[in-house]
Parts: C-alpha cells; structure tokens; sequence
C-alpha cells in the first residue's frame, strides 16, 4: 500500500513538471528529490520492519531449531494419517478448541514446577505453576544433543498447556479439563528422561540423587489423590521414554500407562503393548527437504551406519555386522558419536545413502531410525525386539525392510539383499518415506499429523477397552444403591 502510494505521487509530480516552465521546474526539480529521499527512508524502514519481523529471536532458539516454526518442514497437508495409514481422520489447526471437539479429554495434575520446567531452570513467579506459553519467548529452551531424543515429555507438556491458549492454533486432538471426572486420561507432568539425564548422580553431601527423590516423592503424592484410587492408575499417563528414567517408580505405579521408547527394560506386567504407548525418539539430524531429497542416482552410498559398535545383551549383532560389512565398498559402518559434528555427519551420511541399519543395542530402539526416516534413507531394522510407534494405523514394510537378526549374520545374505533391491521398488519406499515422515516430527504448536498429534490418538486408542470394562461395570450401579438403602 505505501510503495503503491508513492509510485502514484511520483507520476502526478512527473505529470506537473512536464506542463511547467523552465524557471519553475527547478522547484520542481528540488520538490523531485525531496520525494525520492523521503521514498528511501520509507523503503529502508519498511525493510528493517519485515526483517524484524521475520527475526527467529523472538522465539527461543531450541524452539525455533526444533521444527517449531520451521519453513522447511513437512507439515502434512490435511489427514493425521497418510495413504500408508489403515485409518485416518481428518483435523485442521484451530485456535481454540473446545472439550467437546476433541478426541481425548486430559486432566493434568498441578505438580510444582520441580517436577517439570523446574528441571530446565525456569522460576516462575509465586504462585506461578507453568509458563506462559502463549508467549514464545517466555517458553524454557529443551536442552540439545542427545537429550532432545527423549524429549516427548516436553512437547506433551507444552501442547496440553496450548490447548487453553485461544491464540496458538493447533490440532484439536487433545484438550485440557480441569475437571478430572471429564476427563478420558489423567496426565503426570514428570520430565523424568530430563529428570535422569541431569539428575541421577548423588552429588557430593547428598545421600540420594535428585532423580531419586523426585519419584518418591511423587509416588508419595499420587497414592494420595482421589484420581488416583479410581481407577487404581490404570486411567493416569506416565511419561517415561528414556529406558533408564523412572527405575524406581515404575515398580509401584506399574498399573498406570506408560509413553516409552520400547519395552527392552521392562517386565511384561509393568509395561506390554496391550495398555502403554510407544512414541518415537525426537530425531535429532536435520529434516530434508521432501522437495529436494536426493533420489537413488545422487546417493552413491548403499548402507550406512554410524554409531556405537560395541554393545551388550541384543547390542552384539553390531559387532558382528560390522565384521561382515566393513571392507565393502559402498557400506559406511564405522564407529561414531554425537560429539565432534558426529550428527553433522550423520545428516550428511544418510542423506546421501539409499539405505540406512536400524540395529538393536543396549535395548531394542534407537533414535537411529528416525534420524533415518527425516533423511530419507530407506530404513533395514535388524532389532527382533523392536515395538514401533503408530503401528496399529501405519505400514512400516511400506518403506523400512525388515531383517531377522539370525539371517542378517549370515555371510553374505544382508548385503545381497539390499543390492537386490531395484532403483523401482526403492523408489517407492522413498516416496513413501517423504509422505510419513511429518508423523515423526515434535512441533509447538502441535499440528494435524505430527508426532504430538499421532501420540495423542494412540493415547486414545489404548483407553477403549479400559472404558469399555468401566462401563460394563457400572450397570447395575443404581440397582445395586438402591438395594444398599433398603
């Protein structure tokens, strides 16, 4: 509007100056330049407005880098699921959402800050229990490198907050109560990856370690809220993705549902696929572009691997693998770590190779196959063990190819099979790999499809039959009072 303006005053001015005389056209002629320099600092200023505005510093910088506000991330167009899902629904952003319109009705304890953004070093100010999210700025940053992997318990956390915040528009899959007879599930705000990541050391003069008081303490708390004696638990989500976070607690509120990374450290009855959620690991190398992933000719790698070697229990098929593979011309295995641009050179590495190992270690999973899926590096899962997030709604043989860990050590089998595999169907799973790969991404705010979003329906999903029971249960209640008064 103000170029256009301008442009117009000019022409009039330029429509003057030609009907006046010589004498007044160098008035005019002075008139003229006053204008062009007054246009320049017009133009200057709106310039230094739009690159302000545009300026990711207002946004924390763990937010921003993490596919919060990512112009080159892959939102996902409009169904939660892709054509690779058995099922899907369709939901939009919006930016306020009502109990009613969403799938899943959460309730979330009010735990002091020491329990979540506390262990990130955020103070509120008295009386304050959460951040303003609705603010960007005042959002505590997520701690990066390897912490950010089990990070699940941050965005969960951030996008329950979100969802009573009329100005941030997100999926309208799960939604604040604060009323707990409402809700479908009860939330525990427990950062307990974060918790044991920074806090599992017993520090000098401390006869326990933070991370352990923290979880006595909450079981403490939670056998004595009401919510809790209802149902036992067995309606209340834990978030422990980190395989080693909640060693003490999970024995005692082994009835509740758990988010985790995979079941390798668990015993079948404190955690089995029947009640608990599998969520991915935050991927932690850059997300490539859909619109400009190399295709098979420009990935002149064939397998990739880059981590540790050398690992126990399920982990030794590693060891053995490299042996098989290491003199190959087109295999990169070698050791490698998240330190000195170890993720750099992952980025790089994946993207550039048609297929990247998914092999079990110290426990079943990894971030390894997600770092995989945003490279779109067709993933070989070599884990027998491995439970995989969404997998009730999604085909992973569509784009990952699965290997036994018996066959993949025989000689010669796995490195056969992959070059067996032709630039078509190759192809296809590529293809199918940009399509699923925005379900693998943490964002805030949360978005039709994205990790937050497809972890919520999950959620979901699981509490059927716990309502199921509950409702059959509940039959004969108004018989059975009315028998108990007479």
């Amino acid at each position: 509007m103000a170029a256009d303006l301008i442009v117009r005053i000019t022409s009039v001015v330029f429509a003057l100056f030609s009907m006046t005389s010589m004498s007044d056209k160098r008035v005019f002629s002075r008139l003229l330049s006053c204008l062009v320099a007054i246009s320049m600092f017009f133009l200057i200023l709106s310039c230094s407005l739009l690159f302000r505005i545009g300026d990711n510093s207002l946004v924390p910088r763990s937010i921003f880098n993490l596919i919060v506000v990512d112009n080159d991330s892959t939102e996902p167009k409009s169904d939660s699921c892709t054509d690779l899902c058995s099922k899907s629904s369709q939901v939009n952003p919006v930016a306020s959402c009502e109990p009613n319109q969403a799938m899943l009705k959460v309730y979330m304890y009010d735990l002091p800050a020491e329990f979540h953004f506390g262990l990130l070093g955020w103070r509120g100010n008295p009386n304050q229990i959460w951040p303003n999210v609705g603010n960007f700025s005042e959002i505590p940053k997520y701690p990066g490198g390897l912490n950010l992997q089990h990070s699940v318990e941050y965005w969960l956390t951030l996008d329950l907050l979100s969802s009573i915040i009329p100005n941030v528009r997100r999926s309208c899959t799960a939604v604040l109560v604060h009323n707990s007879s409402q809700a479908d599930i009860v939330f525990i705000p427990f950062f307990s990856s974060l918790s044991y990541n920074r806090h599992s050391k017993i520090e000098e003069m401390e006869k326990k370690s933070t991370n352990d008081i923290l979880q006595e303490k909450l079981v403490k708390y939670l056998n004595g809220q009401d919510e809790w004696k209802r149902f036992g638990g067995k309606d209340h989500l834990i978030m422990a993705h980190h395989p080693n976070s909640m060693l003490i607690a999970r024995w005692k509120l082994g009835s509740a549902r758990f988010v985790l990374a995979d079941f390798g450290r668990y015993s079948n009855k404190i955690a089995n696929i029947d009640k608990d959620v599998i969520a991915p690991y935050r991927h932690v190398v850059r997300t490539v572009d859909p619109n400009n992933s190399p295709p098979f000719e420009e990935r002149p790698k064939l397998v990739y691997f880059q981590g540790a070697i050398y690992r126990k229990d399920g982990g030794v098929i590693r060891q053995e693998l490299y042996y098989l593979l290491k003199d190959e011309k087109d295999v990169h295995f070698t050791f490698g770590s998240a330190g000195s641009g170890g993720i750099r050179k992952a980025s790089t590495g994946m993207a550039a190779s048609k297929f990247c190992l998914n092999i079990a270690g110290d426990t079943p999973s990894s971030n390894r196959l997600f770092d995989a899926i945003v490279s779109h590096c067709v993933p070989v899962i070599i884990s027998d063990e491995i439970e995989l997030p969404y997998e009730d709604v999604l085909d992973y043989s569509k784009f990952s190819i699965f290997v036994p860990a018996s066959y993949a050590c025989k000689k010669g089998f796995l490195i056969n099979l992959l070059r067996g595999v032709k630039r078509d169907k190759w192809t296809e799973m590529w293809e199918n790999l940009k399509q699923i790969a925005p379900h693998f991404e943490y964002q805030y705010p949360s978005r039709p499809g994205d990790a937050v979003d497809m972890i919520w329906k999950m959620v979901s999903r699981k509490l059927s039959p716990l309502h199921y029971k509950s409702r059959r249960k509940n039959r004969y209640k108004m018989s059975q009072q009315f028998l108990n008064s007479r």
